[in-house]
This record gives C-alpha cells, sequence and structure tokens, in this order.
C-alpha cells in the first residue's frame, strides 16, 4: 500500500506533472524540495516515479469521461484543467443555455476561492469574479430558481461522473497494491477522513 486512499492518489498523482525537476540552488533543496510526504519509506524520487508511473496507468485505463472529470476537479496544471472542463460539457445533458452550461461547468471544476483579490498564489486558477455570477451565465435572464436548479443539476451530473471515475480509479489502483484493501468505493471515507 502506498497510497492512504483513492482521493489522496489521485492528487497526488495529478500533481505529478506538475512537479519541478529543475536544479536548484541548495538553500532551495533545504527547504522543502518535496512538500509530498513520501509514503511507505519511500525516496522523494522514487516517489514521483512511483507518481508518474500511476499517473500514465490511470491515463491509459480510465475512460476519457472518466479521466477528463478527475483532471478538471483535481489537477493543478492549469492548461490541462481548463482543457479538460471545457470537455465535460459535452458530457452533461441539461436544458440550459450552452452558455450558462458552460459557466457552471467551470465553475465546478474551479470552484471560487475565499481570500481577498490579488493576495493568492499566482499558481492556483482562479477565475475571473463574472464567472462564478449566475446573472452573467444566462443572457435571457430567466427566473433565479430555474438558474439555481440548472447549475444544480449540472453540479450533481459532474459529482456523479466524478464518483464514478474515483470508484474506477480505486479499482485500478487497487488491483496494483498501491492502495489498502477495500470492500467497494470509499470515497466518502476519503473524504471524511
Amino acid at each position: 500500500m502506498i497510497y492512504r486512499n483513492v482521493l489522496s492518489a489521485v492528487v497526488s498523482v495529478l500533481a505529478a506533472e506538475c512537479i519541478d525537476n529543475t536544479s536548484k540552488q541548495a538553500w532551495q533543496r533545504l527547504v522543502g524540495d518535496d512538500a509530498r510526504p513520501a509514503g511507505g519509506g519511500m525516496s522523494a524520487d522514487d516517489r514521483a516515479l512511483l507518481d508518474c508511473w500511476a499517473h500514465a496507468r490511470l491515463h491509459a485505463q480510465l475512460s476519457p469521461r472518466h479521466w477528463n472529470v478527475l483532471v478538471a476537479k483535481y489537477s493543478t496544471h492549469k492548461g490541462r484543467k481548463v482543457q479538460a472542463a471545457g470537455k465535460l460539457t459535452a458530457m452533461v445533458v441539461t436544458p440550459a443555455p450552452k452558455l450558462f452550461l458552460s459557466y457552471a461547468v467551470y465553475a465546478w471544476a474551479i470552484p471560487k476561492l475565499k481570500g481577498v483579490e490579488g493576495k493568492r498564489d499566482d499558481s492556483v486558477l482562479v477565475l475571473p469574479d463574472r464567472c462564478y455570477d449566475m446573472n452573467a451565465w444566462d443572457t435571457e435572464a430567466r427566473p433565479e430558481r430555474t438558474r439555481r436548479r440548472w447549475r444544480g443539476d449540472i453540479f450533481r451530473a459532474l459529482s456523479d461522473i466524478e464518483n464514478e471515475a474515483l470508484a474506477c480509479a480505486e479499482d485500478i489502483l487497487g488491483s496494483e497494491g498501491l492502495l489498502p484493501l477495500t470492500h467497494g468505493y470509499m470515497y466518502s471515507k476519503a473524504v471524511s477522513g
């Protein structure tokens, strides 16, 4: 067992493509060269190699639908996150207009962060405020109740795909011996524990 649960595995695996492997000054190596704890007594280099291998395994074995939802929700690579979120719009069936659907998908994948604008880390992807304002999502000014229902249905549909993807990822990584033995999908335990 290398990863505690499927959620920590997915986050670690998707972060692997953004790890900076460039040479560092001596003082940089002393100050948090590897922020991730190495699992199972592995060196940081071995853990990075395992994360990359697991990344390739998940990418090859998950359906594009499942891969895209995990990348959109958990990747730290800005470009891939945005690209994957864009692909999710075709996977959600809704009576909402296409513009509304697009804004809702991006708002789900890239939730608004708390904090003062301009005080956040530049490496974190943040959408402009208007992207989180439902009034900007619908050019026909439909009733707020309708827009809230549409947004809720879209968020639920995406969360359902996310849960399916995490269950599939758990099966894949579990069969490789990288997760603790479980009796079924334990995403709810991963979130609460």
